[in-house]
């Protein structure tokens, strides 16, 4: 019993687990699935014009290869027809000009479709669309038939233009034609002081080149207006004023304002130079008052009259400026090369930008360019111009090189585009071009600004240096008779196309409104009568192969404006005209980081990264030409300026 009870104690007194209950009686275990995550929810529907904003998007990212291959397809056939004009090459080109308008013009009338969604844009895409609708190609009609007749048309303007005046002449029974191209007459212009001979040239040139184009441009202007008229513009004017970053009102606004700030020089210019031709040829030939016989200005189109320096060098006596003479010692033709004095001469330009900091010209370069003129009957253009043909670095120039100062100062200028091409050229195609047209021929421009007397001694090229004041004056009229002298006929030729183009102007008036507009800024006037059936704006290259012209004038005052910021980069602290960055590496790299923008970014700004402005301003110019402004008044006074 005892023990019976102290089990049951110790049973009481147990912490062991309670027995597990049997299976019958144990709670079921229900198992509960988590609950699905909610559905994300949809995106909302892309709205049709984001849809449109993301196919422009799509359109410009692919829009390189066929824009690449139709610029560079017509860039191979027209070096190889200006180079070796045939009819072959002739016939191509214009080919191939014509598949690019039409291929270009596609492109460009697909941009548009994105017209309506601009504003959603990226800056890139709405830069690349941008620059597509204003390409620099004639806008070809839709109508196939009449795109091959204005490539046609075009290139048969250009070819008349090269072959210049023919005549034929029997040969050993044989018809046998001779041609002479602009460079013959233009040499007449410049040397002779006759002035029957110099009326005969300029009658020559004009009445036979330029009337041949007459009736070939009034079809161009047609067609090419038909076919800026299908992209939306009023006319090829509109297309050509709208490609500069600002409104085309704007742009005309800011040239004639750029006009106003250079033409009190130019007046003073103009009314000196009359006066110094009527001492020399008599009231009878060159008038005291009214505009300037355009024949007498040495010069085919008198656009510069650097040729009259001699007539009208201010003091005599002093050390000229001159090269020539040490050119022609030391860059002759070879027996082995004929090329051999031209390369000469352009590996002196070659060494300026070099001297900057800048690369070497590329080996194929010397091997591709066309330097000098090749004997007949093999004929080409010889108005000198840079390529890059592939646009790839395949760098060239095409020029007839002759061993004078005048090509020197040539190549410095033309070498300007071969740096610009080379500092942009990875960039996509859309984008190699110069800030603006102006941009590009001012590079150049710029260098020549800096190639001074001092330059010249430094090279070897000039034996001594005169840095009198009369020295100083002397330079600054030749400079002057080249750069303030072009600066209206650098302007007018594109107002004149603008009116042709805009259909101001009738075709038979085309000739009359060229030289209304020539004495209104250019106090010039024909040397004989002229007539409705002549065509004198054809005997100039750029009218013939209808190259935009305004951008000549930009860069006469660009060019300035670069200089000054420049020579400032250089920590020049004289005068203007004073300064040469050759050989100065900060200047070198200022110049380059603007140019390696090409066309990526408005001019604006890339006025402003080289020299911190936005505005085209001509102060610069006359900055520089100060010296001579001054002397050109006192020498005036009393005088009846204008015309």
């Amino acid at each position: 019993m005892r023990s019976s009870l102290l089990f049951a104690a110790a049973l009481a007194a147990c912490t062991c687990p309670p027995e597990p209950k049997s299976p019958a009686t144990a709670p079921k275990v229900v198992e509960t699935k988590p609950e699905p995550p909610p559905e994300p929810a949809k995106p909302p529907e892309p709205s049709p014009e984001d849809k449109l904003a993301a196919q422009a998007k799509q359109f410009a990212a692919d829009l390189e290869a066929p824009l690449r291959k139709l610029i560079v397809d017509a860039s191979v056939a027209e070096w190889s027809f200006e180079t070796d004009i045939t009819p072959e090459h002739e016939e191509a080109a214009a080919k191939a000009n014509a598949v690019q308008s039409a291929g270009i013009t596609k492109l460009i009338a697909e941009a548009h479709e994105f017209d309506a969604v601009a504003d959603r844009l990226d800056p890139e895409t709405r830069r690349k669309l941008l620059l597509l609708k204003y390409y620099p190609v004639p806008a070809a009609p839709s109508d196939p038939k009449l795109n091959d007749e204005l490539a046609t048309v075009a290139a048969a303007m250009n070819a008349g233009y090269g072959r210049g005046v023919c005549t034929t002449a029997k040969v050993k029974g044989k018809d046998s034609e001779t041609c002479k191209n602009v460079d013959v007459y233009s040499k007449i212009l410049a040397r002779s002081r006759k002035p029957a001979e110099l009326l005969a040239a300029w009658q020559t040139w004009h009445d036979t080149v330029g009337r041949e184009e007459r009736d070939l441009f009034g079809r161009y202007v047609a067609l090419a207006n038909q076919g800026a008229k299908e992209l939306g513009f009023a006319s090829v004017a509109d297309q050509w004023r709208g490609g500069y970053d600002m409104p085309s009102d704007a742009f005309e606004a800011d040239v004639d304002r750029l006009w106003g700030q250079v033409k009190p020089l130019y007046q003073q210019l103009h009314c000196y130079t009359r006066r110094q031709l009527n001492k020399k040829y008599g009231d009878k030939i060159a008038p005291k008052t009214g505009p300037i016989p355009a024949h007498l200005l040495g010069n085919m189109w008198a656009q510069t009259w650097d040729n009259l320096y001699p007539e009208l060098e201010p003091y005599k006596g002093v050390a000229p400026i001159d090269v020539t003479p040490e050119l022609v010692k030391r860059f002759q033709p070879t027996k082995d090369d004929p090329a051999a004095g031209a390369k000469g001469m352009v590996k002196i330009g070659e060494g300026f930008y070099t001297s900057l900091g800048m690369a070497p010209l590329p080996p194929t370069f010397w091997e591709r360019s066309q330097l000098v003129q090749p004997p007949p009957p093999k004929q080409v253009v010889c108005h000198a111009s840079s390529w890059d043909v592939t646009y790839s670095d395949d760098l060239r120039l095409k020029m007839c090189i002759e061993p004078k100062q005048e090509d020197l100062m040539t190549i410095h200028h033309e070498l300007g585009h071969s740096y610009y091409f080379q500092a942009y050229y990875q960039l996509p195609i859309i984008y190699q071009n110069g800030a603006n047209d102006g941009f590009h021929e001012a590079i150049g421009d710029t260098i020549r600004l800096s190639v001074t007397p001092e330059y010249l001694h430094d090279r070897g090229l000039l034996a001594k240096v005169d840095t009198g004041d009369k020295a100083v004056l002397n330079h600054q009229m030749e400079m002057a008779l080249e750069k303030v002298a072009f600066l209206p006929f650098g302007l007018l030729i594109d107002k004149w196309r603008w009116d042709v183009f805009s259909g101001k102007v009738a075709p038979d008036q085309y000739n009359q409104h060229w030289w209304d507009l020539r004495r209104e800024y250019q106090g010039v006037a024909p040397p004989s009568p002229r007539a409705a059936t002549d065509f004198d704006p054809g005997a100039k290259y750029h009218v013939a192969a209808n190259v935009p012209y305004m951008r000549y004038f930009l860069a006469a005052i660009l060019q300035f404006q670069f200089h000054r910021a420049l020579c400032r980069k250089a920590g020049f602290t004289g005068p203007l005209y004073q300064c040469s960055i050759y050989g100065n590496k900060d200047a070198g790299a200022a110049f380059q980081k603007m140019l390696a923008l090409g066309q990526s970014k408005p001019w604006q700004d890339a006025l402003e990264t080289l020299t911190g402005e936005r505005d085209m301003d001509a102060s610069a110019l006359l900055e520089y030409f100060a010296p001579l402004q001054k002397w050109l008044e006192d020498q005036n006074k009393g005088q009846a300026c204008g015309w």
